[in-house]
C-alpha cells in the first residue's frame, strides 16, 4: 500500500510540475530575443539529446523486459505514427481572414487542441512510467520537461500571433497542459490493473520521443551551419543523453 502511495505522489507531483512548465512562455516574452534565441539554440540540442536518451535508455529497455520484440517494434512504431498525424492535425486548416483578437486564426485553436491530445499523452507517459519504478518515471519527467519548455515558448509564439491577448494565451495554455495531470491519473489506474497497457505505453512513448526529437527538434537544429555552433548543438545532445544515463544509477 506504502509503494502505491509512493508511485501516486511521485507521479503527480512530477505531471504538476510539468503542468507548470507552460508558464514559462510568459516570461520568456519579458527576455530580450537574442538572448532567448541563445538560450533555445542550446536547448533544443539539449532536448533532443534527453529525448533519444530516454527512449533508447530507459523506455525501449524496460519495454523489452516485460513484452516481445514484435510488440515493442509495433508500438513504438504506432507511436511515431500517432505523433505524425498530431503534426498533422495541428496544421490542417489555415484561414484567409485578417488575425484579430475577435477572429484568432484556426490554426491557434488547432495548435491547442493539438496541444490538449499532447499534454494528455504526456501524461499517459508519466504516469505509466513510474508504474514502471521510479528512476523511469523521473527520467521520462526529465526528458518531457525539457522538450516542453521549448515548446511552451513557441505555443505563446503561435497563440499571440493567432489574435489571442496576452493574458488569454497565458490561461489557455495553462488549461492545456493540466490535461496531463488527467492523462497521468488515468495511466496509474488502468496500468495498475492491465499490465499490457504498460507492455505497449512505454515503447509507444519511446516512439514519439524518437519522433520529436527526429522530425521537430534535430531539423531546427540544422538550421544553423557554423562549425563552432554545430559543435555546441553536438555537445548539447551529448550531455541530454549523459544525464539520461547518469540517471540509471538513481535508487530511490
Amino acid at each position: 500500500m506504502a509503494e502505491i502511495i509512493l508511485t501516486w505522489a511521485y507521479a503527480l507531483i512530477s505531471v504538476i510540475l510539468v503542468s507548470l512548465i507552460s508558464l514559462i512562455g510568459s516570461f520568456a516574452l519579458m527576455i530580450k530575443g537574442k538572448k532567448l534565441s541563445k538560450i533555445l539554440f542550446f536547448l533544443v540540442s539539449f532536448s533532443a539529446g534527453a529525448l533519444l536518451g530516454d527512449a533508447f535508455i530507459h523506455l525501449l529497455p524496460e519495454s523489452l523486459e516485460s513484452a516481445s520484440a514484435l510488440t515493442v517494434g509495433i508500438a513504438a512504431l504506432s507511436g511515431i505514427m500517432i505523433f505524425f498525424v498530431l503534426e498533422k492535425f495541428i496544421h490542417w486548416r489555415h484561414c484567409h481572414v485578417p488575425t484579430s483578437k475577435n477572429h484568432p486564426h484556426p490554426y491557434a485553436m488547432m495548435n491547442i487542441v493539438g496541444d490538449v491530445v499532447h499534454n494528455f499523452i504526456d501524461g499517459l507517459i508519466i504516469g505509466g512510467s513510474f508504474l514502471v519504478n521510479v528512476q523511469v518515471g523521473i527520467a521520462t519527467t526529465v526528458a518531457v520537461i525539457l522538450h516542453e519548455i521549448p515548446q511552451e515558448i513557441g505555443d505563446m509564439g503561435v497563440l499571440l500571433h493567432g489574435g489571442f491577448s496576452k493574458k488569454k494565451a497565458i490561461f489557455l495554455n495553462f488549461l492545456t497542459a493540466t490535461t496531463a495531470i488527467v492523462g497521468t491519473v488515468i495511466a496509474l489506474v488502468v496500468g495498475a490493473r492491465y499490465e499490457n497497457f504498460l507492455a505497449f505505453l512505454l515503447p509507444l512513448a519511446a516512439g514519439g520521443f524518437i519522433y520529436i526529437a527526429g522530425s521537430d527538434l534535430i531539423p531546427e537544429m540544422h538550421k544553423e551551419s557554423r562549425p563552432s555552433k554545430s559543435l555546441l548543438q553536438l555537445a548539447g545532445i551529448l550531455i541530454g543523453i549523459a544525464v539520461m544515463a547518469s540517471l540509471l544509477f538513481l535508487e530511490i
